[in-house]
């Protein structure tokens, strides 16, 4: 088998690709390359054609050439020299490349009589398409003991090593940008077909290039490099040169073990737990908190906002002012934004912990905030909804009452397409966050809603009927209803490959989102481990693709860490290290759901 064979699978899109942008040049009889077609009028040459195909060039197993396939009539010779006439027409892109592939080897021309030169030279500015019908005409005049001869001529050159050949050109870029197209078992074997290919992935880093595109695209691959170190080493302009492409291959499986070892802790329940102990004089509960990698900061019922540090699990900063429990917050790189059951909102300066700005508008405890892009949504236990235009931690300004609940409104959510929120009257409601106008009702739940979070086209809710509801907001269909807690499911969140759910049970539980979507999924499949480390009520969780951070009403902060922290050998002698940058499990502002609810 050529070496080039066992990579044909895996390269079928690249190298159609490929296709599409270089002209192959033919193959002589003795194996030497031309840049024309050589036909004749019947002597044994007269056997000796080339297909310069682009979009069969990758298909070894075409049959050979037969008339009878066509249903045609023959074309006539007018028509014939007419192609031959469109030598004006410019040439395609890509004769560059066909003349310098030429380059290699050239045809004998010189055995067909004087004037073949001009239509050669005619055939050769031709563009592609026109070259093939002229190819595709010869070959209608051709029998079949011709179209097998032709045949014979083109396997061997649709299997060509162009990977090397494009090298030995000097078109290195183009021979990195096809094998940059495979995925990492497939670039490990293509390393291995011969040393050009090897030289082309180490002189284009397309490990590093690999390793880079994950990072972007993945965010499990981007939170390991952040935690394990390697990610500075990354995205630079000038690559550090003592990092080659032998610190990038040994690399790549070390983070692939990282990232199923930390799945498998998922599946498996295994986790290290951190505890925060919040309990004071006043405390009786933790209600809510938002979380980065240097702190996490908490809104409790003793009417104060409590920054902790990540490294020591210590207070660092007491805000207060509020003359309530603190019921939800959610902070960014500048403020802090609080609600309370004193009926205010509040904002603080995140760097001095002074208080900015008052919002007096709601008339009773404020449940839920959410805010972003110069945007933020309140609501209450008075059942309404407050829209406030941000233009700075100083101005904001009251935009919209949105009203329509019926008991207390216990959560809210928005996009730039939709505000959702849900209340004690046991529905969700879907309003226009540009208009600020209704749009539907979502009902399923037998009793009222106490958490939600909306990304997308998917609402994932939890009630005091101790079920889960996952919604399509489009249509308002329920798609899957998750049971399994055994009371009210108080706080909830999702990303792409798992549901998180806490409640009063004190129980939190993990749930394949996936397999919920499926509606062949068993709902015995669906829950993948429930922890149970709480003493008390679970009232807010945040995770990302490593952790779990929730609070109770048994004063406590509970970090679940799931990903492997024993130590890792990386290649060479690159330092590990941890930035510091935030992790938010959604890449969302976060919005918090506070006691008391209305069922």
């Amino acid at each position: 088998m050529d070496q080039n064979d066992g990579l044909r699978n895996d390269r079928s899109s690249a190298d159609r690709s490929f296709a599409r942008e270089i002209s192959y040049p033919r193959i002589s009889k003795e194996g030497s390359s031309s840049n024309f077609s050589t036909f004749g009028s019947g002597d044994e040459n007269s056997n000796e054609a080339i297909l310069n195909s682009k979009e069969e060039a990758m298909d070894t197993s075409e049959e050979p050439f037969s008339p009878g396939l066509t249903g045609r009539e023959l074309p006539s010779a007018e028509r014939m020299v007419a192609m031959m006439h469109l030598s004006e027409t410019a040439p395609s892109p890509t004769k560059d490349i066909t003349r310098r592939l030429s380059q290699l080897g050239g045809g004998d021309t010189a055995r067909f009589p004087g004037d073949f030169a001009d239509i050669f030279l005619r055939f050769d500015h031709l563009g592609e398409e026109q070259q093939i019908q002229f190819a595709q005409e010869l070959l209608l005049r051709m029998n079949q003991f011709q179209h097998g001869e032709i045949n014979s001529y083109l396997k061997p050159l649709l299997k060509r090593d162009f990977i090397s050949l494009l090298s030995n050109l000097g078109l290195h870029v183009l021979a990195e940008k096809i094998l940059f197209k495979l995925d990492a078992s497939s670039l490990r074997a293509a390393e291995r077909v011969c040393h050009d290919w090897s030289r082309v992935v180490a002189e284009g880093q397309l490990w590093r290039k690999l390793i880079e595109n994950n990072v972007r695209t993945d965010p499990l691959w981007r939170g390991i490099g952040t935690r394990r170190g390697w990610i500075r080493n990354l995205f630079r302009k000038y690559p550090l040169p003592q990092l080659g492409d032998t610190y990038y291959r040994q690399l790549y499986p070390i983070i692939t073990r990282d990232i199923d070892t930390t799945e498998r802790n998922w599946k498996l329940g295994n986790f290290a737990l951190h505890k925060i102990n919040c309990r004071s004089e006043n405390s009786k509960g933790v209600y809510c908190l938002q979380y980065d990698d240097e702190k996490i900061i908490s809104g409790l019922r003793d009417n104060t906002i409590k920054v902790w540090d990540r490294n020591n699990l210590q207070c660092s900063q007491i805000l207060t002012g509020h003359t309530g429990s603190v019921l939800c917050l959610q902070y960014d790189e500048r403020i802090i934004v609080s609600g309370s059951s004193d009926s205010t909102v509040r904002v603080w300066d995140i760097a001095r912990g002074e208080m900015l700005n008052t919002l007096v508008h709601h008339c009773e405890a404020v449940l839920h905030v959410r805010f972003q892009n110069g945007m933020m949504v309140t609501c209450s236990k008075d059942r309404s909804i407050a829209v406030w235009d941000m233009l700075s931690p100083k101005d904001i300004a009251l935009r919209r009452v949105l009203v329509g609940h019926r008991a207390a409104v216990n959560v809210v959510d928005f996009d730039d397409k939709y505000i959702v929120s849900a209340s004690g009257d046991r529905t969700i409601k879907v309003w226009s966050t540009s208009s600020c106008e209704f749009v539907r009702t979502l009902q399923g739940h037998k009793r009222g809603i106490a958490c939600l979070q909306y990304k997308e086209r998917l609402i994932a809710s939890g009630s005091s009927d101790n079920t889960i509801r996952l919604w399509d907001i489009e249509c308002g269909a329920c798609l899957r209803v998750l049971e399994g807690h055994e009371e009210l499911v108080r706080c909830i969140r999702f990303d792409n490959k798992r549901i998180v759910s806490g409640a009063y049970d004190g129980k939190i539980k993990i749930w394949d989102l996936q397999a919920a979507l499926n509606p062949l999924s068993l709902a015995s499949s669906l829950c993948v481990k429930t922890l149970v480390e709480h003493t008390g009520r679970v009232f807010r969780l945040q995770f990302d693709e490593f952790q779990i951070v929730s609070s109770s009403h048994d004063d406590t902060i509970l970090i679940w860490d799931f990903f492997n922290n024993s130590v890792v050998t990386l290649p060479q002698s690159a330092a590990s290290g941890r930035s510091s940058t935030r992790i938010d499990g959604d890449n969302q502002p976060m919005a918090l759901l506070a006691e008391p609810l209305a069922r």
